[in-house]
Order: structure tokens, then sequence, then C-alpha cells
């Protein structure tokens, strides 16, 4: 296994909540990637670790690699492949979304 799919694996396992995404949570760098801390945000997630896949190319194909989805945003949570941001709105209004937090020690 690469360095790269050894680094993604690590940080999603280490870390309850981990948003691999376009930007920072800041200063997101494309809509999805907006709305999918935005989600967060209202579920109230308190732990989330973002990687900002525009600063390293090799990361940006790796997590497509690593979970066997084509796009970015992609979310984590307790080293699950949740899913990308359509995904996220779902369960964030069906409530499924706090519950995942809850349940990873990661929201308030």
């Amino acid at each position: 296994m690469s360095e790269v799919q050894d680094f993604i694996r690590e940080t999603v396992t280490t870390h309850p909540v981990v948003l691999f995404m376009k930007g920072t949570a800041q200063f997101p760098q494309c809509g999805f990637s907006g709305r999918a801390v935005q989600a967060l945000r209202e579920a109230g997630a308190t732990k989330l670790v973002t990687v900002n896949v525009l600063e390293d190319e090799e990361v940006r194909q790796g997590i497509k690699e690593y979970s066997n989805w084509p796009t970015i945003p992609q979310l984590y949570i307790k080293g699950e492949f949740i899913g990308g941001s359509d995904i996220i709105g779902e369960m964030l209004a069906s409530g499924e979304l706090k519950t995942l937090l809850n349940e990873a020690g990661a929201a308030e």
C-alpha cells in the first residue's frame, strides 16, 4: 500500500470525524464542500478534522481510490466512509448525521 493510502487510513481511523474537501472548513473552495461543512456544523459536529485535497494531488487521487467514490467531499465517521455532500445533506435532514456524530463522541 502506498504512503498516501497509509496517510488516509491513519487519518480516518485516528480522528472521529474527517472530511476530505476542497479548501478548509473556514474557506471552502467549492459549493459541495461548503454545504458538507455547513451540514456537519448544523448537526453539532465539534471534533471535525478536514483535509484540503487541493494541497496535495496524491491525496486528491488517493482518497477516490481509498473509498472507491469518484467525488469530493468525502465524509468519514469512526473510520467508515459515509458519503458525499448529497448523502450528508440527506442524513442531516433525517437526523441520522447527528446520531452518528453523537455515537462518535464528536457532537455537542
